[in-house]
């Protein structure tokens, strides 16, 4: 591949079922990018979650590389509160960082894991996670009133998008991306530079909104409605966004769009500590009066095994001599007990009696190098059709319906999109892309050195 400009479209959550089969005749723009592009559906990472994934895409690195297992981590072995993750948490070098260092040009807009924004060679600004527009959200920092000049007011993300407010989340849905594409078309011609990325998170707030309401295979399916077409719409108008893009990108530039992760319906949710709790492995001293967190419950620390952290995955935690302050787990017993709760949650069944098809891995053996204090054990509930729900006090059973966090429809699903086209590559679909081979594929494209840190492959 020659070295040459890039021009990356990230769309959070994008599906492959979605954007190359379901809605293909619906986005006659992609669909035609697609018939001269490599594509294929590309693997996410484990976890398969918006923070460490973006970052690993960027960087060539995984989780555990990262020390970033989600959208929070702990800080230390005690029994607080998680700390979220910030770009401050990536300490390796992104393909801008590179660049920067080469006295090369980027303009990077709302990819997760830029905030606070870092000083490029360029502008960067910052992903839904920044705090506010009231914020240092923007580099150079002038850059956040030429927004609000262009904008009136820039949407960093869908506030409250699990709500029961579905018409304001529908619009703001919309407006969002419609927003971020202007915004993405006024920085590519105002700005120089050899790599312009952009994430629009529409997609990804979009199906945990709407998913039931738009795919009779979801099990609380709602057929009829107002909001039947939510999908068929929004991906008509971001074919049409999308169009409006690609008329502006440089003929020396290849297009990559691509996303984190797919998404697919959400059957439920598991409660995964009062799991614990049945099995003897979380021991409370007082029951909750009403929804509690973990680390806010009366736990008996002294008589407690293991608890977890909840989400689109589970994390459980084992409680270790020598390592938590309470611990009860005896360093050499670790491997026993983390394998006897592993093949439990594994041989857990669902409501229907049938088993789950839980998937309980451990850190050491899915990245090469395990950095910050990773999660003993990484819970895939049903192939990520369950929510792992951490919560105590929500009531009898270990299975709900919603989430704890609000009405929801969606899980995130291994599955993302890879699309690349305007290279000399030759176009068609590719199986077995990963989310690892982007880095690499990308520092290709520019005219990068190849690095040794990189955990994928340049796509061929």
């Amino acid at each position: 591949m020659k070295p040459t400009r890039v021009v990356m479209i990230g769309l959070d959550c994008a599906t492959p079922q979605l954007l190359f089969d379901t809605y293909a005749e619906e986005m006659p723009t992609l669909t035609a990018l697609r018939a001269a592009a490599v594509w294929g559906p590309m693997r996410s990472v484990v976890p398969p979650i918006t923070m460490p994934a973006w970052a690993c895409m960027m960087s060539g690195r995984t989780p555990g590389d990262l020390g970033v297992y989600g959208f929070r981590d702990r800080r230390d072995h005690g029994y607080g509160p998680l700390g979220f993750a910030s770009s401050r948490d990536i300490a390796v070098p992104r393909v801008w960082d590179v660049l920067t260092r080469q006295g090369r040009p980027s303009a990077v807009l709302g990819v997760p894991g830029t905030y606070p924004p870092s000083p490029v060679n360029g502008c960067m600004v910052g992903c839904f996670l920044s705090p506010s527009t009231d914020s240092d959200y923007t580099h150079p920092p002038g850059l956040a009133a030429e927004l609000h000049r262009l904008t009136g007011g820039y949407i960093l993300d869908v506030e409250n998008f699990r709500s029961h407010e579905r018409e304001r989340v529908l619009q703001r849905v919309f407006d969002m991306t419609e927003q971020r594409f202007a915004v993405a078309r006024h920085l590519m011609r105002r700005y120089d530079w050899d790599f312009f990325g952009f994430v629009d998170m529409g997609p990804d707030r979009l199906h945990h909104g709407f998913w039931k309401y738009c795919d009779p295979a979801h099990p609380r399916h709602v057929p009829g409605g107002p909001y039947r077409h939510a999908f068929r719409d929004y991906y008509r108008a971001l074919d049409r966004h999308l169009a409006g893009l690609l008329a502006d990108v440089p003929d020396d530039a290849a297009v990559l769009v691509v996303s984190d992760h797919g998404g697919q319906p959400m059957t439920g949710g598991f409660r995964l500590n009062e799991w614990l709790r049945e099995q003897g492995l979380l021991v409370l001293r007082t029951e909750p009066r009403g929804p509690t967190p973990v680390t806010a419950a009366d736990v008996d620390w002294h008589r407690t095994t293991a608890w977890a952290e909840g989400g689109y995955y589970g994390r459980v935690f084992l409680n270790v001599e020598g390592r938590e302050p309470d611990g009860t787990v005896p360093a050499a017993e670790y491997d026993a007990v983390l394998d006897s709760l592993a093949r439990a949650l594994e041989q857990q069944t669902g409501p229907d009696g049938k088993p789950m098809g839980n998937r309980a891995m451990r850190a050491a053996e899915l990245y090469p190098v395990v950095n910050g204090i990773a999660p003993d054990l990484i819970v895939y509930l049903g192939d990520l059709r369950w929510r792992a729900l951490a919560t105590l006090g929500l009531g009898e059973g270990l299975f709900t319906v919603d989430n704890d966090t609000g009405p929801d429809h969606a899980n995130h699903a291994e599955q993302g999109v890879f699309l690349l086209a305007g290279t000399e590559l030759d176009p068609g679909p590719r199986d077995g892309l990963s989310l690892y081979d982007v880095a690499p594929t990308l520092h290709s494209l520019l005219g990068l050195p190849t690095s040794p840190h990189h955990r994928g492959a340049v796509v061929r």
